[in-house]
């Protein structure tokens, strides 16, 4: 909100200032004036975005080079007259498309989501009484009454506040709720220090509020969201770049060679009209891998399950191969790379600092000074340290359903583990120290206070705890081992400071005796002093254990990590330094990227890998700066701020548990967990993708080119053709479907997590793929062709020498398929063979498929085929063998001269 989009800062203005420009009061309004602004302004709701209608994106399934060779190729079958073989092809197309269509029918569902987020009811001042009405008819100047438990149904400028506590998580990604107040906050205040306002969206976690309507609609904070997402372009994946180009190359050079041939067998070699076209048409048909698609989404979808066996959900196929390719993981800090549980990590006392173990608010963990662990009995102030916290407090944490759960206040809740850490017991401490009376904590004052008498009417104590400054403030004593002795501040000051530089938060905790008699705690029993000062305690959100193993996983594998947070720069950088992430070159903040331009950025965000205190368009201009140094970025999120950022990002990954469903929505995968190390899982698996895609193209294209350069050569030399089109047709769809699928379920190589990332640019066949398929696919024509021509001057059966020519090429291509299981390493061994229990039984099927293409009548009939002897199968063999052993040599030569590396 700025003045130079027309929007004053309504933060920073005195709630009178901000009443008499919205010509309203702390009355609110009257019906007259809200129904005349309702019709000025609209309705406050999130406008419904076009969308594309499913008719149409069905239909955009088919925009797709190799969809369109798939469909030629359907159409030239059909042509043959071969409706049979044009149907299946047209399935395939078709199948693809339907696969895509489910995959992607939820893509633009985030707008959806933002607007469900709106308060559906809001309680107002109208005519001078309370008064319930629906959302949608909120107007700015209307006065807004909010409650604890309340959705903020529009953005408010608060003028009155008793103990109002927000939680603006979805909006900030604050882990903390936030306390609010009436006074003004400086103009550039970002989102998340903006105190006097309550946002749309939000959650009212206590107390109470009023407050005036400031935005509605599309001008709330979350509405800004809504149109930037709205605006975000979606990035097309590398893989699909890659095809896409790869298709458009493919389908050019096979135009060319089909026309080239078509012009020497018509022109040089006198072939009739007809009879050259078919050729053409053969060669065409020969050339197209029409399995390529299927085997492509296969390869995905398979990837997809092991994905979600590691707990990473996928929700567009394309993302799978993406996530192998990312060179940069932006994070956001809560709940992704830290627990989003608050714990106790230091206790201070007058004597010693107390290191606190354990995470989050299961009460497993153990008291430390150094390397000496501590027993809690041993050291009294300790021990009346954690009684004062877990007496002085509202929260609970239990055991259900094999978890333990808080309720209450994330403060306070990691105060109770704490105390359950030290062997405390809730319900007997309450028991034996009875709560008479509180003073609740308010953000006015910062502080809580209650008292205690032992049963049977015991003596008292008032125990306090509450913001360091406000403790210390009425405390004149701390208490030691040897009993109490006069405060001294400035200790206390540089051990506070020592603490808050680890990133985390204090909380102080003080003690004072009371009589037998008292019965009610007032404000001057703290106010006037008197209290003895017990310990200060370190509270941060902790890394996950397994985050900070992860963080090093990728950065092994070359992928860098960088935080985005909402949160601020001191707890940032603490978190960082404890997860391994660089703040050598420092943190930077929301409000310095305010100071710099889209170009100054692309060249900081090389170096800095910390951001704090940021905002949606932060997060979005971060991401597209990281984008143009042609980086591959993944983005986590989970609150509705992070949804443009998701959206705009080559892979947005939102929390399933944590996450709003409008982070969900904008994503492509969604991690079941809520934990970074998944998304080092789902890295690897998707390098694994990668791997099996090129694999499986490393092994289909060499088949297209073997089968189409047999037709050239058969052309070229004038002689009739080794392969009929339907046959060229069973070898493509037959091999494809079994063993190029066999290679989609290739298990992850050793070293797929310490390569580098491949560079986003990278074609999908590098100069030494195309070596390798040019390689394979000269040796198929010099087995298929040679075998032919071999067999038409030892008898004049056509079809015999053609079902010769074709199991000569179909068992070279099993053979190839154990070359193929390593692009580079050595398939000699017991792995190479009989690693892959889908590669055997692809092999085991394909034998049974082309002993019925050879052997059975109706099948030799429909292929043209007839049955071949014992001493053919072994020159076939002959010829497996050694295109296996030529290409194993090739790949030790190539090996040897460190020419290849991963393909």
């Amino acid at each position: 909100m700025n003045e130079a989009d027309g929007t004053p800062p309504w933060h920073a203005l005195q709630v009178d200032e901000a009443l008499e420009r919205l010509e309203s009061d702390t009355g609110g309004l009257d019906r007259e004036a809200a129904r005349e602004r309702l019709e000025r302004y609209g309705p406050n709701r999130l406008p419904a975005p076009e969308r594309t209608g499913p008719v149409k994106r069905f239909l955009l399934q088919f925009h797709n080079v190799l969809i369109y060779i798939l469909i030629v190729a359907g159409v030239g079958t059909a042509l043959l007259g071969h409706w049979i073989d044009a149907w299946v092809i047209f399935g395939v197309v078709l199948v693809n498309a339907v696969i895509g269509h489910i995959q992607e029918g939820k893509a633009e569902q985030a707008l959806d989501a933002i607007r469900h987020m709106l308060s559906p009811k809001a309680l107002v001042a109208r005519d001078g009484q309370r008064r319930t009405v629906p959302a949608e008819d909120l107007v700015p100047g209307d006065v807004v009454i909010l409650q604890a438990g309340d959705k903020v149904p529009a953005d408010l400028r608060l003028f009155r506040t008793h103990n109002l506590r927000v939680d603006e998580a979805v909006l900030t990604g604050e882990s903390v709720v936030v306390d609010k107040q009436t006074d003004p906050v400086v103009a550039d205040a970002g989102l998340a220090d903006r105190a006097s306002m309550a946002f749309s969206g939000t959650l009212v976690a206590y107390g109470q509020a009023r407050g005036v309507v400031v935005g509605t609609g599309t001008e709330t904070e979350i509405g800004r969201i809504s149109t930037m997402l709205g605006e975000v372009q979606t990035l097309t994946t590398p893989l699909l770049r890659q095809i896409d180009e790869f298709g458009r190359w493919l389908s050019g050079a096979i135009v060319v060679l089909a026309g080239l041939t078509f012009a020497f067998g018509y022109w040089v070699r006198d072939y009739a009209l007809v009879e050259t076209f078919l050729a053409a048409v053969s060669l065409a048909v020969a050339a197209i891998p029409e399995g390529l698609p299927a085997i492509m989404t296969i390869t995905l979808a398979i990837g997809v399950q092991r994905m979600a066996g590691r707990n990473a959900i996928i929700r567009r196929l394309p993302a799978v191969e993406t996530l192998g390719s990312v060179t940069t993981i932006c994070s956001d800090k809560t709940g992704t790379l830290t627990r989003n549980e608050m714990t106790v990590k230091s206790i201070v006392t007058a004597e010693r600092e107390f290191e606190v173990s354990g995470v989050g608010y299961e009460p497993e963990g153990r008291f430390a000074t150094g390397d000496e662990e501590i027993a809690v009995e041993d050291q009294p102030v300790l021990a009346e340290t954690l009684r004062a916290i877990l007496l002085c407090n509202d929260a609970e944490v239990y055991h259900s359903n094999g978890r333990w759960v808080m309720e209450g206040d994330p403060t306070e809740g990691a105060l109770v583990a704490a105390a359950l850490k030290g062997g405390l017991d809730h319900k007997e401490l309450n028991r034996r120290l009875s709560r008479i009376d509180v003073i609740p904590f308010e953000s006015s004052y910062k502080f809580m206070a209650t008292l205690h008498h032992e049963d049977p009417a015991g003596s008292g104590v008032i125990y306090l705890k509450g913001a360091p400054e406000r403790v210390l403030a009425v405390c004149d004593k701390e208490r030691t081992q040897g009993g109490d002795r006069p405060l001294e501040r400035d200790r206390w000051e540089t051990w506070m400071e020592r603490i808050a530089a680890r990133g985390q938060r204090l909380l102080a905790v003080a003690a004072k005796e009371a009589g037998a008699d008292k019965s009610e705690l007032e404000f001057p029993d703290i106010e006037d002093g008197g209290l003895t000062l017990l310990a200060v305690c370190g509270i941060i959100d902790p890394p996950r254990d397994e985050a900070v193993k992860a963080v090093a996983e990728c950065q092994k594998a070359g992928i860098r990590v960088k935080m985005i947070t909402g949160d601020h720069g001191v707890t940032a950088r603490a978190i960082a330094d404890e997860l391994g992430i660089q703040t050598a070159s420092g943190v930077v903040t929301g409000h310095d990227l305010e100071e710099i331009t889209d170009e100054e950025l692309r060249h900081r965000v090389r170096d800095i890998d910390v951001f704090a205190r940021t905002t949606p368009e932060h997060k979005l201009r971060l991401v597209t700066a990281i984008q143009a140094n042609r980086h591959v970025v993944a983005m986590t999120g989970d609150g509705v701020n992070d949804a443009p950022a998701l959206k705009r990002a080559d892979v947005g990954v939102a929390m399933g548990i944590k996450g709003t469903e409008a982070s969900r929505e904008a994503s492509q995968m969604v991690l079941a967990d809520d934990n970074f190390a998944s998304i080092a899982a789902a890295v690897e698996e998707g390098r694994t993708v990668y791997d099996n895609l090129k694999k499986a193209i490393l092994f289909l294209l060499p088949t297209n080119g073997g089968q189409a350069f047999t037709i050239v050569a058969a052309i070229l030399l004038g002689l009739t053709l080794p392969l009929t089109p339907v046959q060229v047709l069973w070898v493509n769809m037959v091999t494809a479907v079994t063993l190029a699928l066999a290679l989609a379920f290739e298990p992850t190589e050793k070293d797929v997590m310490r390569r580098p990332p491949r560079p986003p640019g990278t074609p999908i066949l590098s100069r030494f793929l195309l070596w390798r398929i040019g390689f394979v696919s000269l040796l198929l024509v010099a087995g298929t062709f040679g075998h032919f021509t071999w067999m038409l001057t030892q008898t004049d059966d056509l079809e015999l020498a053609r079902t010769v020519a074709i199991n000569t090429l179909v068992v070279g291509q099993i053979f190839y398929l154990f070359n193929s299981r390593y692009i580079v390493q050595s398939a000699l061994n017991w792995e190479g063979f009989f690693g892959s229990r889908a590669v055997l039984i692809a092999i085991g099927v394909l034998v049974v498929l082309q002993a019925l293409f050879t052997y059975a009548p109706p099948v030799q009939f429909l292929f043209g085929t007839s049955a071949i002897g014992l001493e053919a199968w072994g020159r076939i063999l002959l010829f497996g063998v050694a295109l296996l052993l030529l290409v194993e040599a090739e790949k030790r030569v190539l090996r040897g001269n460190g020419l290849a590396r991963h393909g």
